[in-house]
């Protein structure tokens, strides 16, 4: 047994100086570390896990996607389509009330789903085809398109970009701006006057949740909460986080860094496990509106100077979990092809090849602010290679050290570095393969030019029209035919690099158990015994 008792120390005075009120007598607390502070409540406003982790727990959904993709009705009691195929009429189960006893009513549900679409690429992707959408009775709606839409649950139970409903006058407010309450209808309360911005946040069981009958799985089911209480706290220092766990004051770690996997692995009171088997993929983003990122020879530069090997040995180390992944999409699933690529797509870097390129852009060494979240272990591995990878292949790199919630912040952030010091040209980010695979969900592959697309803002009509029909494509030979067109402009215009995908293990105590993996965890199945 690796033995730190200094470490142990700094873990338990860490935890207790944010301590507060213990549980009533009998309560069951679940204690999560978090990957990241979160210092919003709206999920719609930000794409970062940890706020999508918050809505989870807070809000419900029309319907959900099993752990296979497979969807579910939620919210929804039952719907209909005209043998037309072009009006949906939608009606809530009975029952379901808001945080603060109101019912929930179709008047909540159409300004929610607008609110939705107009920050999700997939929502987009539904409201392009929507003629109108009108409320029909206290717990009935309709939407009526323009032209038949074939996956309209499917994108309703979206949980890459999930559509959390909200409270009418939550979701009335401007998608470009913050909901600041979290009054959901979902498996747990948010205890908002004991939040610690940054640092630590509670949630308390909904005892007026009205579960489904199915049992629980992905984002359906039966979310009714099996714990009293959660509470989930903030350790910026990985070591300290594993100490934590290790002791039993913490009970779940989703994202432990590997190269403290020996020390969890050892402690019989603690598991380790791949909860998500697809696993994830990390891409460099980056700012096309900012020269010289707008010239895509820059771009196609970068994609012989990253070596996918080096990265995901470096993350992982495991060969097992890693996959060397260059479709635009994600790999092992359905759409995953090699149309389109080329010699950026060996094993190793091509540093050679990445200077031909990059002498061909006219490019005057402008230096390139590559954003550095230290706080997230993995993703901090990931940057500094690429700092590494893309200075040898001659670009020169500011790479700028920032915490994960200052780096989600700063995204947004649409000016050039020399006209704001917030600006930026690069940042990586990481997503599930489930997600990323998907056409419709995938937000940094939506090439709109109207400046309302993801974090990045690439704009190519022709990428955007193939991923439309993708989108709308049927058969299996179909699409994958559309997939290997989409994969080959891609790779013309480069909305992101791929940086590879793996699997990684989430850690948690010996006594938890119904962990619900779909991208970041889930907690209305978890039982602490």
């Amino acid at each position: 047994m690796i033995r730190m008792p200094k470490l142990w120390a700094t873990a338990a005075i860490a935890i207790a100086a944010l301590a507060i009120a213990a549980p009533s007598r009998g309560q069951v607390t679940l204690n999560v570390v978090a990957e990241a502070e979160m210092r919003s409540l709206d999920p719609i406003w930000t794409t970062a896990g940890v706020v999508y982790a918050h809505g989870a727990m807070v809000y419900d959904m029309l319907y959900g996607q099993d752990e296979s993709g497979a969807v579910h009705p939620q919210m929804v009691g039952s719907h209909t389509v005209s043998p037309d195929g072009l009006t949906w009429t939608f009606k809530l189960r009975p029952g379901l009330k808001w945080h603060d006893g109101t019912s929930v009513a179709a008047k909540d549900i159409v300004p929610s789903i607008k609110r939705w679409a107009a920050r999700m690429a997939v929502g987009a992707a539904l409201m392009s085809r929507v003629a109108e959408m009108t409320v029909v009775d206290a717990d009935t709606w309709q939407i009526v398109f323009k032209e038949k839409f074939g996956p309209v649950t499917e994108v309703l139970a979206n949980s890459g970009t999930p559509l959390f409903i909200m409270r009418e006058k939550d979701a009335n407010v401007d998608p470009f701006q913050q909901v600041t309450d979290s009054i959901g209808s979902g498996p747990f309360i948010f205890n908002k006057d004991e939040w610690k911005p940054g640092a630590q946040w509670f949630y308390r069981k909904n005892p007026n949740y009205v579960g489904r009958s199915e049992p629980a799985a992905g984002h359906g089911g039966n979310k009714t909460a099996r714990t009293d209480r959660v509470v989930w706290t903030y350790l910026p220092d990985p070591a300290i986080a594993i100490q934590a766990l290790s002791r039993g004051e913490m009970d779940i770690i989703q994202f432990p860094p590997s190269d403290l996997m020996p020390m969890l692995r050892q402690n019989p009171n603690v598991k380790v496990e791949i909860t998500n088997k697809l696993g994830r993929l990390a891409i460099l983003r980056p700012n096309h509106l900012v020269a010289p990122m707008d010239n895509p020879k820059i771009l196609q530069a970068m994609l012989y100077a990253i070596d996918q090997s080096q990265h995901l040995n470096a993350v992982v180390g495991v060969p097992a979990q890693e996959i060397v992944c260059w479709t635009a999409l994600s790999c092992r699933t359905s759409l995953e092809t090699k149309e389109g690529l080329g010699d950026f797509a060996k094993p190793s870097a091509n540093i050679e090849k990445a200077k031909q390129p990059l002498k061909e852009s006219g490019y005057k060494n402008e230096p390139l602010v590559l954003m550095n979240p230290t706080d997230q272990p993995q993703i901090t591995i990931f940057v500094r290679l690429a700092d590494q990878q893309l200075r040898q292949a001659g670009f020169n790199i500011d790479m700028q050290s920032m915490d994960w919630a200052t780096l989600v912040s700063r995204r947004s952030v649409k000016d050039a570095p020399s006209a704001n010091r917030a600006g930026w040209h690069l940042f990586v980010t990481t997503s599930t393969a489930t997600f990323q695979g998907d056409p419709i969900a995938n937000n940094a592959l939506n090439t709109g030019c109207d400046g309302k697309n993801w974090f990045g803002w690439p704009c190519d009509p022709e990428l955007d029209k193939i991923r439309a029909e993708l989108i709308a494509a049927a058969g299996k030979e179909q699409r994958l035919e559309i997939s290997g067109r989409l994969n080959k402009r891609f790779y013309e215009t480069v909305p992101y690099v791929n940086l590879g995908q793996f699997t990684s293990p989430a850690a948690f105590r010996s006594n938890i158990s119904g962990i619900i993996d779909i991208g970041y965890h889930v907690l209305w199945a978890v039982e602490k015994k």
